[in-house]
C-alpha cells in the first residue's frame, strides 16, 4: 500500500501542474471512492483555483439527483457500468460548468461482486472537450486497495488526456 500511496503523490503532483500549465478547472463525480479523488486534489495548496466541484454520488439516488443520471440507465446496466460513468461524468461537467470531469463506479468488496461483476471491477469515466471516454479496470486486493488503485488510474487517466491534447 506505500507504493501506491507514493504513485498517488506524484500522480496529484503532476496533475496539478498540468491543471495551472493549461489553466483547467476539474471536477469529480465519486461512488465507490467515496470523495477521496476530492480529498486528494484538496490536499494540494492552490488548488482551489482548479477544483471546485466534487460530486460523491454513492447511491443510485445521488446519482440522480446531484448529477443527472438517467433512472433508465441504472435499471438497464447498473451503477457499475460504463454507461453510467459516462454519464457521471458529463453531468458532472455539466453542473460544474468544468473543463474536464472524472467519475468513477465500482465494487471494492469485500462483498457485492457477482460472476458478471466480481469485486475490484471499477469503471472510470471522463469528460472533456465534448469528449467522453472510459477505462474498465478489475484490481486485486482489499478494499482500500481497490479505492486507491481506483484513484491513482483516475489521476492517471485524467494527466494522459490532457497530454494528449
Amino acid at each position: 500500500m506505500e507504493d501506491i500511496l507514493l504513485k498517488t503523490e506524484k500522480l496529484k503532483q503532476k496533475l496539478f501542474e498540468l491543471l495551472k500549465e493549461k489553466n483547467l478547472k476539474i471536477s469529480t463525480a465519486e461512488s465507490c471512492t467515496g470523495g477521496m479523488i476530492g480529498a486528494c486534489l484538496t490536499s494540494i495548496p492552490g488548488i482551489s483555483s482548479y477544483y471546485g466541484y466534487g460530486f460523491v454520488t454513492y447511491s443510485n439516488e445521488a446519482k440522480q439527483k446531484l448529477i443527472g443520471v438517467k433512472e433508465e440507465t441504472l435499471k438497464e446496466f447498473g451503477a457499475v457500468s460504463a454507461q453510467t460513468v459516462l454519464e457521471m461524468a458529463e453531468g458532472a461537467l455539466n453542473v460544474s460548468g468544468s473543463d474536464i470531469a472524472v467519475s468513477v463506479s465500482g465494487i471494492a468488496g469485500p462483498g457485492g461482486g457477482t460472476k458478471e461483476k466480481p469485486v475490484g471491477l471499477v469503471y472510470i469515466g471522463l469528460a472533456f472537450k465534448n469528449k467522453t471516454s472510459f477505462n474498465r479496470f478489475i484490481f486485486k486486493g482489499n478494499r482500500d486497495e481497490v479505492r486507491q488503485q481506483t484513484v491513482n488510474s483516475a489521476l492517471e487517466m485524467i494527466i494522459n488526456i490532457i497530454e494528449k491534447n
